[in-house]
């Protein structure tokens, strides 16, 4: 139990594995609300039960949901300041012109007739039973129950209510806090389900962890993470308790033995597994429901695939990536989540601490080396993946040629050369057969008839006759392999042993993984890749064991990336609880038959500013279109028919310069786009973004205009 959902990614870990020097820092909490004067300080666990309790109600998809307020599906109508006030003031003097003239006397005695019908004639006169001051009182409190009737007609037509509730309420109110008051049933420091299953010892302890301020928000979820298992039998409760009873809050710890990152940019909240990446614009074009609340991603929008698209310097890489990797490698720890982050060395996609395995292809220090084959035992599997590398973003390799063919080729050729070997062969040895090269055809050709393999043979003896005719892709895949035999790549890709390669097999346990790719001076290679990772990835979460783990694949900057198979492999993702997150500068980086479905197979698209309007007609097609109400103003000249009328026209025309008119108004309702081409390439200011979002479950929200900076 101790590493439960955590244990070894077949290898992929640093041996030793890295430790922290000292006890983790725990995690920025939500502040707390001043104390009073006098009241003793908090417990040392106050700031996170406070964040653990603070409320979180069910909201739209995308909603930040801590301490969120729910709003009204539709606006309310609001009357308008100027109106508001003008009213309330109009109202105050007709109610004292009222006033005074009953006192005066000019609207007659008849508001004295309630008073006569109800007061006694013994209290009324000087000489009544209740004296002087008494009769005084009597007469001014009925004219003070008049004056005050007189005051609530005045405060309802002059709508006092709206006016206080709008201009004075905000200056006394008190700052909200997220701490909320709960019931031992249901508070979630207690811990309740597990003493329900019979685990009161360990809920007691995980409760004592919490008040003493040792747990954490990431200790809280991967706890549960691990309850989870015993719910569902994949491990027993009495080695979930012996756990939690030895190790407390560190129980079932993440293989690196890291309760938390080295540091945390962006605003997290594990209990709803949501990061914030900024707010809705309090804008007329987002919904009233989403107006002004935080805007925040979690596994259940990414498992729908999320496509950015931005120039240089919009923001994809700091305010949409970085953050995701953040949250994504925190429920790694969590035992929650496995993620790979792809982007070019250097380009702000966490620390190296922040991961378990760093792969910087180029970079001859590195630790660790990528798998070129994925793992893959099959050599029709490792075909069609490197196929997919090599050639996928040429839609036809060949002239008459079949994309298809180049699975094939590369199939006749791994598939010997594993069975001679052993192992698949390296990127030099791939080249040599790719371009024909006769010493190590016959090798693998006296090989293969040592070991009696004719059927492999026979695939040796095709490759040889398809060699050097019309048609055949193995100049194309050999130019391709050339790109990565270079030197330096010397000593990457190796299939001896002799290196420590990841691959994306290990996507099944909880790991954390940053690929660096060489970008300067070699582009193609990185397009290349960058091609391998999404195709090892789409083929890897497809035939994972435990699809209980969210994978996710970040790849920062994917031009080049983007193809027929990789959209199919995108498609299936959400299935297999996997999603992709791309990030592009333009549209035009991916080939316009694959723009639409590119777009049609993300549920989540964002656009960010400074966007061209082609790219933003495709954004815009791909949101449709809503319907809306129109207002049409038209201003008629008003003829004068009688002298006086003329009179009158004239002198408006001296006084305002212009004739009289009359202002007709319709109302229509009509059908318009959601953005436009023009809004989204002019209209979205710097740091800004407009998403829209759809998640596993298939609720959607409509095209978003969100501030990426707050």
């Amino acid at each position: 139990m101790d590493s439960d959902g955590t244990h070894e990614a077949r290898g992929t870990h640093a041996s030793p594995v890295p430790r922290p020097a000292g006890p983790p820092e725990v995690p920025a909490m939500p502040p707390l609300p001043p104390r009073a004067p006098g009241t003793p300080p908090p417990p040392d666990g106050s700031a996170f039960l406070t964040w653990l309790r603070a409320p979180r109600p069910e909201a739209a998809p995308g909603v930040w949901r801590f301490g969120h307020r729910p709003r009204p599906a539709e606006e309310p109508e609001e009357i308008p300041t100027r109106q508001l006030l003008s009213g309330a003031l109009i109202a105050f003097l007709v109610g004292w012109l009222i006033w005074s003239l009953l006192q005066n006397g000019y609207l007659g005695t008849w508001w004295w007739v309630p008073f006569d019908l109800i007061v006694p004639d013994a209290w009324r006169g000087g000489d009544s039973d209740l004296g002087e001051t008494g009769t005084f009182i009597v007469y001014q409190g009925y004219e003070l129950l008049v004056a005050l009737a007189i005051m609530i007609g005045a405060a309802r037509l002059g709508r006092w209510g709206e006016v206080w509730r709008r201009f004075v309420t905000p200056r006394f109110r008190r700052p909200e806090t997220q701490e909320v008051r709960t019931t031992p049933e249901d508070d979630p420091a207690q811990w309740n389900e597990l003493r329900a299953a019979g685990a009161p010892d360990a809920a007691e302890r995980l409760a004592a962890e919490a008040r003493a301020g040792l747990m954490r928000d990431v200790d809280h979820a991967r706890i549960l993470r691990a309850w989870q298992g015993v719910r569902t039998g994949r491990h027993s409760l009495a080695g979930f308790s012996g756990a939690v009873l030895k190790d407390g809050a560190a129980a079932c710890l993440h293989p690196s033995g890291e309760r938390d990152l080295p540091a945390r940019l962006a605003r997290h909240d594990l209990v709803t597994g949501q990061v914030r990446l900024g707010t809705t614009v309090d804008d007329a074009r987002n919904p009233y429901t989403y107006r002004g609340t935080g805007l925040a991603l979690g596994p259940d929008l990414l498992g729908t695939s999320l496509v950015a698209v931005g120039p240089a310097g919009s923001g994809k890489t700091g305010t949409v990536v970085r953050p995701l990797a953040e949250s994504l490698c925190l429920h790694a720890l969590a035992g929650r989540a496995a993620v790979v982050v792809v982007g070019a060395a250097g380009a702000g996609l966490g620390p190296a601490d922040a991961y378990d395995v760093v792969v910087r292809i180029g970079n001859q220090e590195s630790e660790y080396d990528l798998d070129l084959y994925g793992g893959a035992g099959d050599p029709d599997e490792a075909a069609a993946v490197l196929a997919e590398a090599l050639v996928g973003d040429l839609a036809d390799p060949h002239p008459g040629s079949d994309s298809r063919r180049s699975t094939t080729v590369l199939a006749q050729l791994l598939g010997p050369f594993r069975a001679v070997h052993g192992r698949f062969p390296s990127v030099p040895e791939l080249r040599q057969l790719l371009d024909g090269a006769p010493g190590p055809f016959a090798a693998l050709r006296q090989g293969l008839q040592e070991a009696g393999q004719e059927s492999l043979l026979r695939e040796l003896d095709a490759r040889e006759r398809q060699m050097g005719q019309p048609g055949d892709v193995g100049g194309v895949l050999g130019d391709r392999v050339a790109l990565l035999d270079r030197p330096a790549f010397a000593g990457f890709f190796d299939t001896s042993g002799q290196s420590r390669p990841f691959t994306l097999k290990a996507l099944d346990h909880p790991v954390r993984v940053r690929i660096d790719l060489p970008q300067r001076g070699h582009a193609d290679a990185s397009k290349m890749l960058a091609r391998l990772v999404l195709a090892q990835f789409t083929a890897s979460v497809a035939v994972r064991e435990d699809r209980s783990l969210f994978a996710c694949l970040l790849l920062d900057d994917a031009t080049g990336v983007v193809t027929p198979e990789a959209v199919r492999g995108i498609q299936r993702l959400r299935s297999g609880n996997a999603g992709v997150v791309l990030t592009l500068r333009t549209l035009d980086d991916v080939a316009r038959p694959l723009r639409g479905p590119l777009l049609g197979a993300t549920g989540c698209r964002m656009a960010l500013s400074g966007l061209t309007p082609w790219d933003g007609q495709d954004f815009a097609e791909v949101w449709g279109k809503e319907w809306t109400e129109a207002r049409d103003v038209t201003d008629r000249q008003i003829i004068a028919e009688t002298p006086a009328g003329k009179a009158v026209h004239m002198l408006r025309r001296v006084i305002t310069g212009k004739a009289p008119t009359a202002r007709a108004v319709t109302v229509r309702q009509v059908e318009r786009e959601r953005w436009s081409a023009s809004e989204l390439a002019h209209a979205v200011p710097a740091g800004h973004a407009v998403l829209s979002l759809t998640d596993v479950k298939g609720e959607h929200a409509p095209p978003l205009l969100v501030d990426l900076r707050n």
